[in-house]
Formats: structure tokens, C-alpha cells, sequence
């Protein structure tokens, strides 16, 4: 590239033979002597080594020959200043490339050096060239770096040492010697040519943004060395890395055109670092609105704290995506799960708090909660340790007064809890390799319509994905893979929980989950849970089960469809409710429909059942609740029934069961399958007035005769002497033990055959 072709620049001074006004005897800026009116100095004709040329004697101890013209010098531009010179008489000096760097207003930019390299002239009448190349970066074989402040120069030379020599000097020359550094044809420029060092020390800040502004659609290539950056910068062009960034942990350096991990990689020479930089520039308006990890495995001794890696953000609303990469856990003390206990206080009125906490400095945010009265999955979403109180994700079911409680910190791969609200983030395609070291996902304490969708969360130590407050609120897990590190353990032995939520509108779709003691812990309404398959056996043959799926809203106004629930139940409970008690503000257990499933038993023990209501608290009842078109199936066992109450805490009133439909589902290896409407034969071989109808428990959830669908006689009844009778019979419902039964009445004693539709429930 030369600047003087392509950008029309004016380098080159005149000759002296056009005169010696132009030449200043000192720093060549105006109002400087010029030689003009110098009589120690004159033009000489004819000589036979310069042709005309300027003949001066020596009388200053530093006398220059500078060009009074202001000869420009822009960002990435090279000069050569160079002169030939002898001695014809007295004494011998030496002589140096000099210029004075000058910026608009007139004024001199100090801190640069002024002067090359000095050579000594040891002979008479021997012709010397002396030069020197100046340029804004400071790359090999530039003499006087001047960085990107200086606009201009009054170049020439200076001549020191003894006075009293008389000098010949050929007309000075200035060329542009961009070209050695680079072309046109190459589409990137170089930090270096606009005054970053890179010596690790000097802030090269103003250099890389003024490259930048320079690129104009070229790459920004950071050469060699250790950049210092001490303030935030933003680069809009590509940058392409031979050398690394150092920069303090709050300034941010936005890559706009390179927003993957594998640039900052690059850039910072460490994984972890890379990753934390990332994800600042991502939160920092990066115009980018997609964090790439470039399809890299980025291995982590300790949690990244997600919030305090970006440092200057705590509600972020716009749309950000992590995707394209391995994040794992390798050994390192970080990952030490963190326990304390203390003492407080619950009260119904308060029930989102525990108040008079002792050692509230010590419990850390994000702590699982566990205590008497205590359900599961309850979160520890904020504190204050002047007040003493820690405010819960979930409420306390049975906790009232003061006690103890453990407060377990679990540790994550990445950690959003410091993060007051966070929204519409996404993570695809990522893989969290815990390697049974850490937990995967900590969600913030407050956001919306978050997307977790085809990753794996693999050898999950405690938890996949927590929320610890209302972060999860609209939030869509899909096509997931979730592996327990717990393969190995015996069911009744294991405590990891796949994932859990507290609001609403969760859409799980599409997950798979492996060997964990619960798929999910869910609270909250309008939830979608559609096409996942979890199980929960274990290798060594156990009976025992435990639940896959949690459904801590006894009316969550939630479908579950397409599911394959496999060696594991579902469970509807209340026991987050701080009241459980069913009261006058109590809402049924119902908005459920649970449709199209697959439930799967292997060598299950007779008394396990896919279909639990676990209520907390007495008097509760069911209202709304549809059991249609699933598949029910025991392998080398049979089960009593697929559906049950746990009345262990609470008690269910299926004497005011409503809304309740259970049909057309299919059952094999089940003793007892259970229907509501219950299509009932009913034949009688000896006549009578009172048939009895028996339920065979067969309603759902051992419930009562609440209601019939039809009664249709089959056939022709006939009295005690076979005489041919066509009678309507009543039929008497909630008879015999627990009402589960039904009666019917004939005007007269008869026998015969009778079909009859048995219900639990009533329509209103």
C-alpha cells in the first residue's frame, strides 16, 4: 500500500534548489529561522556528488535542517526520511534523522521520540546517507513509533557534536514505506499500526478502536504479544488473534463479528476466562444475540457464576442464546457441596419466609431447604442478615413455630442465581458433562419464558435443572437428555432430581430421564408435559419405586400426554400448601388430564400403583380429573391397581368426587382395572328382588357409586318359574362396604342378566 498513490498524499519536500525559505535551521514549525536568511548557509552548484545541494557550516550544538511543511502522517502510514551528506571541512560531526509531531491546533504530541538513530561522519569528502522510519506502530525496524495521535511532521535532520564543520547536504527525501508492512491486497490491518505495544503493560485500548475504525471491512489482526486493555472496547470489525488479551474482569471486550468461544479462546488463552468474557460480551449488547461455544468442550474446576462474570447486570429482558458445545466439570475443590444449619421461625401468615434465622450470613442463595414440615425442592431465594429472615421458593406444609433446618448448596456448571431477572434465554445443544462432580443449571430468581432444548445433562451428581424462584416462569425443556450419576444405586437410595419448577406454563416436551429418584418436581399451572419417557428401576431388583413425576398443584390445569412412564408413578400432593387443610379457599384435586400414556412396570411388587393422589391435610376431594387412553402394563408381575391414595398425611372425601372420567385405557398384569363409568355384568341365577351390584373396588381411587350411566337388561328376565317378566328396575346406589357397590330393586323377584354402568363421581 502507498499512501502517497492511493490516499493523495503530499510527502515529498521541494528540493533546495527551489529555494531556502522552507528549511528552518532548528525544529522546522513556523516562525522558525530559516536558512534563507542564514549567511553560514548557501546553495552550491554542480558538486560532484549532489549536483546543486545545500553547503552550511556547523555553529549550533544541535542544528537542524527541517522542512517547514507539514508533511501528513495518518494511522497505519510508514515514512522513510533519509539524506546524503559529506564533510568538506573542520570538524566532524554526527548526524540523525529529526521531526517534530504535531497535531490540529499546531500543537507538539509529547511522550514520542523526536529523533532516530545518529551516525557518526568519520571522513571528508565521503558521501554518508543517514534515515530513519517513522510510523504510528511500533513493529520491527521502525525507528520513531509515533502511534495515531500525531497528524503531521516537520521532518529532516539534525546535526550534533563539534561546530565549525562545513557540511554539503543533498536534497532530504521522504518516501512511503507502508508497502513493507503491508498491502492492499491483504484484508486485515495490524493493532501494531495504530500504537498498541503489547507488552502486557502499556493500555492499548485507543490503538485496537482506532484499527477497528480503520478496518472498513477488513480483519483486525492482533500480532504477537500480551495487549493490555484497561478499558471496555468494542470491535465491530472481525479480529483474528496471534497474540492474547489481558484486561481487568470488569471491562468488557465485545467481539461483534466474532462472538464464539473459540475466538475468545484465542483471545484470552484460557477456557474458563474465555467462557466468563463471552458470556459478559453476550450480556453487554454485543450485537450478537447467540453465544457459539464453536462446538468445544470447555472443562470447569469450579461453578461459573454466570451473574458475576458479567459483572454489571442484573435484569436482562432481550432474547440471548448459549448453543454448540460441551461444558464438564473436572476435579477441583469448587465443586464441595456446601451445608449449614440453623434455627428459625414459620408462620402461616408469612409463608414465604423463616424469620429469627440464626447464621443467616452463612446461608448461601440457591441452598435446598430441608426440615420437619418441609416439602420437597424448597429453595432458598434471598436473604437478609440485618433482618434475619430467608425468603423460600416454595411454602412450608407443616413447619409452623420455631425448629432447625439444613440449608444444602448443591453446585452447578453454570449458575444464573445471582441474576434478579433474566428472560428469554436459551440454551441449545449443549451438553453438561457433571461426571458426577456437580449439578448442571441454576436458573435466576426471577424470569420468563427461558428455553432449555437438545441438551444433555449427563452423570448429574444432585440436580439437572433448579429454579429457586419464579426464573422458570413459561419455561420450555425440550428434547433433552438427562443421565443420573446414580445408575449404580439402589432406588430407595438415591436423591437427584432431574428438574423442578415453581410457576406456570411449563412446556416439558420430548425428554428423557434415566435412574434419578424423581423426573421432576413441578409446581404451579398450564403445564404441557408431552412425549417424555423416565424411569426409575434399578439393577439389583429392588421393589421399591418412587415418584417420577411431582405435581405439587392438587389443580394445576396441567395435560400430561404421549409420556412413557416406566417404573415409576406420578404423584398430586399439596405439600407446598402452608394451609393444607381442605378449606373454604382449598381447590380440588382436578384441571388434570392425564391422556395417552404409556405406563410400564418391571417386576414391580403387587402394592405399587402409576397413579398417585398424596394428599396433605384432610378433607380434600376431586374435581376435574381425566384418566383416558393409556396404556398400562406389568412385566413379570401383576399390580393390584394402577391408582391409589396415599393417606399417610391426608385424606381424600370420594363421597364428593366430581367431574372424574377414567376410560378406555388398557391394562395388562393388573389384578384390578379400574374405570369411571365402570361397565359392570351383573347376572342373577336365582330370582330375587334385590340384585347386587359389586364394584369389584374397580372404581378409581377405591371411590363410591355416586352415579349410574345406564342399566340395560340382557335378554329376557324371568321369575322364580321361569315365566317370561319385561320390567325397568331402580337402582340403589353407594351400597355395601365403603359404598363402592350398587343394588338393584325389581318390583318382583326375578333373574337373569343385566348390564350396568357404575360412576364415581357426579356430573356438577
Amino acid at each position: 500500500m502507498n499512501k502517497a498513490v492511493t490516499d493523495g498524499l503530499d510527502l515529498m519536500p521541494p528540493p533546495f534548489s527551489a529555494g531556502l525559505a522552507d528549511w528552518s535551521r532548528t525544529d522546522g514549525t513556523p516562525g522558525s529561522p530559516a536558512y534563507d536568511m542564514d549567511l553560514d548557509a548557501g546553495l552550491v552548484a554542480a558538486d560532484a556528488d549532489f549536483g546543486t545541494c545545500l553547503e552550511l557550516e556547523k555553529t549550533d550544538s544541535v542544528q537542524g535542517v527541517r522542512y517547514k511543511g507539514e508533511i501528513p502522517i495518518a494511522a497505519g502510514c510508514y515514512l522513510r526520511v533519509s539524506a546524503r551528506l559529506k564533510v568538506i571541512s573542520g570538524p566532524l560531526p554526527a548526524v540523525r534523522i529529526g521531526g517534530w509531531p504535531g497535531q490540529s491546533g499546531g500543537s507538539m504530541v509529547g511522550g514520542i521520540p523526536q529523533s532516530g538513530p545518529s551516525v557518526q561522519l568519520d571522513a571528508y569528502g565521503k558521501v554518508f546517507t543517514v534515515s530513519a522510519l517513522i510510523g504510528s506502530g511500533a513493529r520491527g525496524g521502525v525507528d520513531m513509533p509515533w502511534g495515531v495521535t500525531p497528524e503531521y511532521g516537520h521532518f529532516g535532520i539534525d546535526l550534533t557534536g563539534a561546530n565549525g564543520g562545513i557540511i554539503r547536504i543533498e536534497s532530504i527525501r521522504v518516501e512511503d514505506l507502508t508497502s513493507v508492512f503491508h498491502r492492499d491486497l491483504m484484508d486485515w490491518v495490524d493493532v501494531r499500526d495504530y500504537g498498541a505495544l503489547g507488552d502486557g503493560v502499556t493500555d492499548d485500548s485507543a490503538a485496537f478502536l482506532a484499527a477497528d475504525a480503520a478496518a472498513d471491512g477488513r480483519t483486525v489482526l492482533v500480532p504477537d504479544g500480551t495487549f493490555r486493555l484497561t478499558q471496555s472496547v468494542t470491535m465491530t470489525a472481525p479480529v483474528r488473534f496471534q497474540g492474547t488479551i489481558s484486561m481487568p474482569d470488569a471491562e468488557v471486550f465485545s467481539l461483534t463479528r466474532n462472538l464464539d468461544l473459540a475466538t475468545y479462546v484465542e483471545a484470552f488463552d484460557d477456557e474458563t476466562l474465555a467462557l466468563k468474557k463471552a458470556f459478559q460480551a453476550l450480556f453487554n449488547y454485543s450485537d450478537h444475540a447467540s453465544l457459539d461455544l464453536s462446538g468445544r468442550r470447555v472443562q470447569l474446576s469450579a461453578p461459573l457464576d454466570v451473574h458475576a462474570a458479567v459483572g454489571n447486570v442484573d435484569n436482562f429482558n432481550s432474547r440471548r442464546a448459549l448453543v454448540n458445545g460441551q461444558i464438564e466439570a473436572v476435579n477441583g475443590s469448587g465443586w464441595t457441596v456446601g451445608s449449614t444449619s440453623s434455627t428459625g421461625s414459620y408462620a402461616v401468615s408469612n409463608s414465604y419466609q423463616i424469620t429469627n434465622v440464626t447464621n443467616v450470613a452463612n446461608i448461601e442463595i440457591g441452598s435446598l431447604v430441608t426440615g420437619q414440615g418441609v416439602g420437597r425442592e424448597v429453595y432458598v431465594t434471598d436473604k437478609n442478615v440485618a433482618a434475619q429472615t430467608v425468603t423460600l421458593s416454595r411454602r412450608l406444609h407443616g413447619a409452623a413455630g420455631s425448629q432447625s433446618y439444613t440449608f444444602t448448596r448443591f453446585r452447578y456448571l453454570l449458575d444464573f442465581s445471582g441474576f434478579t431477572r433474566l428472560t428469554r434465554f436459551t440454551i441449545d445443544g449443549v451438553e453438561f458433562a457433571c461426571n458426577g462432580r456437580a449439578s448442571a443449571l441454576m436458573l435466576p430468581k426471577d424470569g420468563i419464558a427461558w428455553h432449555i432444548e437438545h441438551c444433555w445433562f449427563a452423570g448429574v451428581k444432585d440436580r439437572g435443572i433448579t429454579s429457586i424462584g419464579s426464573g422458570c416462569n413459561g419455561m420450555s425443556v425440550n428434547h433433552n437428555e438427562f443421565l443420573s450419576d446414580e445408575m449404580d444405586v439402589d432406588v430407595a437410595n438415591r436423591s437427584s432430581v432431574a428438574l423442578n419448577t415453581n410457576s406456570n406454563d411449563m412446556k416439558i416436551r420430548g425428554n428423557r430421564a434415566v435412574r434419578f429418584r424423581h423426573f421432576a418436581s413441578i409446581l404451579g399451572g398450564g403445564h404441557i408435559i408431552q412425549g417424555n419417557h423416565f424411569w426409575q428401576n434399578d439393577a439389583s431388583g429392588t421393589p421399591d419405586r418412587t415418584a417420577g413425576l411431582l405435581l405439587h398443584a392438587v389443580n394445576s390445569k396441567t395435560i400430561l400426554s404421549g409420556n412413557y412412564i416406566d417404573n415409576s408413578w406420578i404423584e398430586v400432593n399439596n405439600e407446598h400448601d402452608s394451609t393444607p387443610n381442605y378449606g373454604s379457599n382449598t381447590e380440588s384435586i382436578g384441571s388434570l388430564a392425564i391422556t395417552g400414556n404409556i405406563f410400564t412396570a418391571n417386576g414391580a411388587p403387587n402394592w405399587f400403583t402409576f397413579i398417585r393422589l398424596a394428599p396433605y391435610g384432610t378433607g380434600h376431594r376431586i374435581d376435574g380429573l381425566t384418566i383416558t387412553g393409556n396404556a398400562f402394563k406389568s412385566l413379570t408381575t401383576t399390580i393390584a391397581r394402577v391408582d391409589d391414595i396415599d393417606d399417610s398425611r391426608g385424606t381424600v372425601d370420594v363421597t364428593l368426587t366430581r367431574n372424574l372420567e377414567m376410560h378406555s385405557n388398557s391394562f395388562s398384569g393388573v389384578d384390578t382395572r379400574s374405570a369411571s363409568p365402570l361397565r359392570l355384568n351383573v347376572t342373577q341365577t336365582v330370582a330375587q328382588t334385590s340384585w347386587t351390584v359389586p364394584s369389584f373396588g374397580a372404581l378409581p381411587f377405591l371411590g363410591r357409586s355416586r352415579s349410574a350411566g345406564a342399566v340395560t337388561v340382557v335378554g329376557i328376565l324371568q321369575t322364580g318359574g321361569n315365566q317370561d317378566r319385561f320390567l325397568s328396575p331402580a337402582l340403589e346406589l353407594e351400597a355395601g362396604a365403603g359404598g363402592q357397590d350398587a343394588t338393584l330393586r325389581w318390583p318382583e323377584a326375578v333373574k337373569g342378566r343385566a348390564l350396568v354402568e357404575l360412576r364415581c363421581d357426579l356430573a356438577r
